[in-house]
């Protein structure tokens, strides 16, 4: 659960490498193009470009490197050569990536083209969620303090925190201890050391924050057929804050602390 310096260097790689990953998806058109189209060109960049492994590949089973969730798909999302996206949609894509043993989980939910300002709200909130949450990682916070951070920003905003699905240690493996909810009391919970390493993900709903799951066994939706967006970078605890192991350089005002 604790990574020693050394492998949160190995760490940083990774997540360096999953960055790209997002940079070359932001130059796509994905309009138009199937998920199943999406996920070959993930898996060439990382093998080829990146000389990297698609850590979710083989995974639990799964058989594809990324999950592409549109819409009112809350998470899980397989690939499809039947899924095109479309104008106006909202797609998640969320992917993993090991080098050197190492694992880095991100994902980014894409506004593509002429989608409704309500779509654009939603993905622009659940972003700011996630932000919120990683301001509050430090040593000595709590594991409380991220979920409150991140669920009272929802709610300030009208929308629900999904509580089915949280966030989770990562390094070797690609879930580990702790677990990271999107929800909770701020003071309670695991007290947060330096060289813990973990993913932030909310998932925010425009309705119901209940979901179920397809019978495909992967895909989950919301039960009112209302939009959802999700956020995710892997966050190292550093010796005086916090670390975003999977920046972007569009995300450059970040500042690391």
């Amino acid at each position: 659960m604790v990574k020693t310096p050394d492998e949160v260097a190995l760490m940083r790689e990774s997540g360096a490498l999953l960055a790209a990953v997002f940079e070359m998806l932001d130059a796509q058109d994905l309009a138009g193009q199937s998920t199943l189209q999406v996920n070959d060109l993930v898996e060439r960049f990382i093998t080829v470009d990146l000389a990297a492994r698609p850590a979710s590949k083989g995974q639990y089973g799964f058989q594809y490197v990324l999950n592409s969730s549109i819409n009112q798909v809350v998470c899980h999302g397989v690939p499809s050569a039947d899924d095109v996206i479309a104008d106006g949609d909202i797609i998640n894509l969320d992917i993993t990536l090991e080098k050197n043993g190492f694992i880095a989980d991100s994902s980014k939910t894409y506004v593509v083209g002429t989608a409704s300002p309500a779509a654009r709200r939603l993905v622009r909130v659940t972003q700011e969620a996630m932000w919120k949450g990683i301001g509050a990682v430090r040593p000595g916070a709590r594991l409380g303090d991220i979920g409150f951070a991140i669920e009272r920003h929802a709610k300030k905003h009208g929308y629900a925190v999904v509580r089915d699905y949280a966030g989770h240690g990562i390094g070797r493996e690609m879930h580990e201890e702790p677990t990271v909810l999107h929800f909770g009391r701020a003071g309670t919970g695991m007290v947060l050391r330096e060289g813990m390493t973990f993913t932030i993900e909310p998932m925010l709903n425009q309705g119901t924050r209940k979901v179920s799951t397809e019978e495909d066994g992967w895909t989950v939706v919301t039960d009112d057929g209302k939009l959802s967006a999700q956020s995710e970078h892997t966050v190292a605890v550093t010796a005086t804050g916090v670390e975003v192991l999977t920046l972007r350089r569009d995300e450059g005002g970040w500042v690391r602390r």
